[in-house]
């Protein structure tokens, strides 16, 4: 899988204010500083995870659109700082997405007809309550069935149904996502990862030096 499949629209903020920054704890006139990328800055971002030297790298904003799969998400959210800006909603929207392209490769085509069987009979009950209303119907009975069959469509989903979230995050984040997320069984972490590679001095993140 290539990280172009999960990663888009990247933009990095800060980058220059906190490598100034990584440098005042070792200076008295903070006139003569600079945004270079020292070995020592270097050092400091490679720094072993929790002795707070890597701090710094908080200042390095990373915002993006990622597109994981339910299985993925459920464990992307337990990053603290990896922060949702805002999201597709199968909640919301589970009846209209294209299935034919909503799901990843693995997902069973057998599941998929299902879900299209499912999906298909809630929106034509959908107009059937429409039709109704506009005739002047009672519609209780169609109500009640239809958000039994909603419910249906939203528990029969399979792991495999891919949606977007706009994202926040940091270097010091995604420094941490790098090492516990490298030789993940998923493709999906495992082209995070290589999207990680790709950022400005990745080295901060993944601790190997471009040769």
């Amino acid at each position: 899988m290539n990280y172009n499949e999960v990663i888009s629209n990247v933009k990095i903020y800060g980058f220059d204010d906190a490598v100034l920054g990584s440098k005042y704890p070792m200076a008295t006139d903070l006139s003569k500083l600079n945004n270079e990328v020292t070995n020592t800055v270097v050092k400091l971002a490679t720094s072993k995870q929790g002795e707070g030297h890597d701090n710094f790298m908080n200042g390095i904003i990373v915002q993006f659109d990622l597109t994981f799969t339910n299985k993925a998400w459920v464990e992307a959210e337990r990053y603290h700082f990896l922060d949702f800006i805002s999201s597709q909603s199968t909640m919301h929207r589970i009846t209209k997405f294209d299935l034919d392209k909503a799901y990843i490769e693995y997902v069973d085509p057998r599941m998929i007809d299902i879900m299209k069987e499912k999906v298909n009979a809630y929106n034509e009950l959908m107009d059937k309550i429409k039709q109704a209303k506009e005739n002047g119907e009672d519609v209780k009975e169609m109500d009640a069935k239809a958000k039994k069959m909603y419910l249906e469509v939203l528990y029969s989903n399979p792991a495999g149904f891919r949606l977007c979230a706009k994202m926040t995050t940091n270097y010091r984040q995604l420094k941490t996502m790098y090492k516990q997320r490298r030789n993940h069984r998923l493709p999906e972490w495992q082209a995070f990862c290589d999207w990680c590679e790709t950022l400005p001095h990745s080295e901060f993140i993944t601790g190997l030096k471009d040769e």
